[in-house]
């Protein structure tokens, strides 16, 4: 039996497509390895982002270490990375085989007839990436990721996904369903659901603009199915969040109180040239509609910090619009320039030093963000989903520790029972 490890670099979209191809290899008859240092293995796959240089350059690191445990295995890369730079990824020493957006889930295939001597690019314009594949991780039985969505149709100046993607385009609400009764009957209670650009659900043909399905009906339809407890979406756009969708969270039991919403700026300045498809108004806007529906909801927002020519500014207006918004945590991201995009024809750029200044700043401010938000809920008791993973005792004498989340995305520490694994416990937080 020949064997497989996996590394996932990036979103969780990433990791809802490793899981997927790792029992797609499963069924063809090989074992697979969930870890990379689990065992010494036939064949490694990486799974890779683009979104920084420091994903690509994690890529090629983990190559070399590939290659100094295993010399002679084969080394498959795939993902954002090898979509946009296929032939500077096969130039890299002991790279095997690189398939591109369009041949990923082709893997086992490629696989039967890929030799440890072969050196193989399989790639093409991303135009051509059409077909919607859909995926999900089903690790440790508590929490899925559903890919829904792929692609995108937008063209932020900053970013390479619709070069690595394609264009947008989704699954079914009727193929959705089923995979959705699959994980119930595997025994999951929360299924989080993932894309490129979530809000944009409905295109099933990425060469059509018109939606056929929305990502409300879809959501109303999952609120049918039995035998999971928990939905959530992972991230959307402010400006496809729409007033309908935060009422139907609000009134339902199943879907939790959370939302992930991308910011990027606090100034429309730079949101215009970051190509943004709203401003800093609707935004604050968003947030004060979720708070006067769903007034214990926690909300997420994601930062880039460092875009060319932002200013001190530009950046202290995103301090202050943040200052002033009740939002629970900060993704804070530095820029990172990405060929191609529109935004390496931007000047001045911010000098590195600087970027980091700033990302440290937003940083500390997540942190106070979300410091307060729990505080506002000490004492209260929220229901909260615990985990299979477990972490040992602090001190000697000391309990193992269990972990899990809240409805409204605060993470919980308790001492580890196993009877408590993937159940829902009414919990006071302290």
């Amino acid at each position: 039996m020949k064997t497989v490890a996996f590394h996932t670099l990036g979103c969780k979209l990433n990791f809802a497509e490793t899981s997927t191809l790792g029992r797609m290899l499963e069924a063809e008859g090989y074992q697979v390895f969930r870890r990379m240092d689990e065992a010494v293995a036939d064949v490694y796959v990486i799974n890779t982002c683009s979104v920084t240089e420091q994903a690509d350059k994690e890529c090629r690191q983990i190559i070399r270490r590939i290659k100094r445990m295993a010399p002679e295995s084969v080394v498959v890369v795939t993902g954002c990375y090898a979509q946009l730079r296929p032939q500077e990824i096969a130039a890299i020493e002991g790279v095997n085989l690189v398939l591109g957006a369009a041949e990923k889930f082709r893997l086992a295939a490629h696989l039967q007839q890929i030799e440890q001597s072969t050196r193989r690019i399989c790639s093409c314009e991303v135009e051509e990436v059409k077909d919607f594949h859909s995926a999900y991780s089903l690790h440790d039985r508590t929490r899925t990721f559903l890919k829904v969505q792929d692609g995108c149709d937008y063209h932020c100046s900053f970013c390479t996904i619709p070069q690595a993607r394609g264009k947008s385009r989704s699954n079914t609400i009727a193929s959705v369903l089923e995979e959705a009764r699959q994980i119930a009957a595997a025994g999951v209670k929360e299924i989080v659901l993932t894309g490129v650009n979530l809000g944009d659900f409905g295109k099933t043909d990425p060469n059509q603009h018109t939606h056929q399905e929305s990502l409300l009906e879809l959501m109303q339809a999952l609120d049918t199915v039995e035998g999971i407890e928990r939905f959530r979406i992972s991230s959307i756009e402010p400006n496809l969040l729409t007033k309908d969708i935060i009422r139907f969270v609000a009134q339902s039991s199943r879907w939790m109180p959370h939302f992930h919403i991308p910011l990027q700026s606090g100034s429309n300045r730079i949101l215009g040239l970051m190509r943004r498809r709203y401003r800093r108004e609707l935004y604050a806007e968003k947030v004060h509609t979720i708070l006067e529906h769903i007034p214990d909801c926690a909300i997420g927002v994601d930062v880039i910090v460092g875009f060319p020519t932002e200013t001190d500014e530009d950046f202290q207006q995103t301090v202050d619009f943040l200052q002033s918004l009740p939002v629970a945590y900060l993704h804070v991201f530095t820029y990172s320039e990405r060929a191609h995009t529109a935004a390496l024809s931007l000047k001045p750029s911010v000098p590195l030093a600087v970027r980091h200044q700033r990302n440290e700043i937003l940083r500390q401010l997540s942190a106070a963000k979300h410091q307060a938000f729990v505080q506002r809920f000490v004492g209260t008791i929220r229901p909260v989903l615990f985990e299979a993973s477990v972490k040992p005792a602090s001190q000697p004498g000391h309990s193992a520790i269990m972990e899990g989340y809240t409805d409204n995305y605060i993470r919980v520490q308790a001492p580890y029972r196993e009877s408590w694994i993937n159940r829902i416990i009414d919990w006071t937080i302290e």
